[in-house]
């Protein structure tokens, strides 16, 4: 891990009609870091996802790999390298488990119309690219999203596996910042343990830097380097989970006294 940011964020800022839902936020993020991004309801949490992304308007600055952010759309945000899980799990539901990692590295593809209405020799050869890339990244789930699976529509998977989904559909676009938007959420204490794990492999394995936002202080615990606080649209903490966590501020605002242990 290095110290140069490869997220650089300086007095972002977002307002909705006059509510400031973030308030000159200055944020970075190492490479080869997992951080997670903890509040109470309302802090912030996914306005933050949401402007790294292009999802909303922001002022302010977020720089990627020295490169900004701001002025592009949300796919040209994926191709520079940032991909994002969402709160509600978003899949293409009547295409196979296959296809929806498939298509999602369409981003990353080099034949256009011609090929694919020719059935050239080059589009061929991408296509079987893409789907041993896509059966890669499910195996790295083990047995939950391959087998006879591979051909299931997403909609008849177990809302765990849903989860797990979206987390292969956001690898295959090949980022570099890999942004979660509480992945453990609605899933029992066994999956939130077993996703967890795979959080640390991301990066350990995989090589993202990793952005969690997340409500289960477990998870936060286990899979932080670091964990940022915000509150009101503000950031009140930045620090290693120890220190976070015994901060009277962030006690006040969300942890609860019986939780900074």
């Amino acid at each position: 891990m290095n110290g140069r940011p490869i997220l650089d964020i300086r007095g972002l800022t977002v307002e909705f009609g006059g509510l400031r839902a973030l308030a000159g936020v200055d944020i970075r993020i190492r490479k080869g870091e997992i951080v997670s991004v903890i509040g109470p309801n309302g802090a912030g949490k996914t306005t933050l996802f949401n402007a790294i992304t292009a999802s909303v308007e922001s002022s302010g600055e977020i720089a990627f790999e020295g490169q900004s952010l701001l002025g592009l759309d949300a796919n040209q945000v994926t191709s520079r390298g940032v991909a994002r899980t969402f709160q509600n799990v978003r899949l293409f539901a009547n295409m196979s488990v296959l296809e929806n990692v498939m298509v999602a590295q369409h981003c990353r593809t080099s034949q256009g119309i011609f090929g694919a209405l020719f059935f050239t020799k080059a589009f061929r050869r991408e296509e079987a690219e893409i789907r041993a890339r896509a059966e890669e990244i499910l195996a790295f789930f083990g047995t939950r999203l391959v087998g006879f699976r591979l051909d299931q529509p997403a909609a008849v998977l177990s809302y765990a596996n849903r989860r797990r989904l979206e987390i292969a559909r956001a690898m295959a676009t090949q980022p570099k910042l890999l942004l979660l938007d509480e992945p453990v959420a609605g899933m029992n204490p066994v999956e939130s343990a077993e996703l967890t794990g795979l959080i640390g492999r991301l990066r350990d394995e995989w090589g993202f830097t990793i952005v969690v936002i997340e409500h289960d202080m477990e998870v936060v615990r286990e899979v932080s380097d670091r964990v940022i606080v915000l509150d009101h649209g503000e950031l009140i903490a930045d620090g290693d989970y120890r220190e976070v966590s015994a901060d009277p501020r962030v006690i006040e605002a969300y942890l609860g006294h019986g939780a900074a242990t």
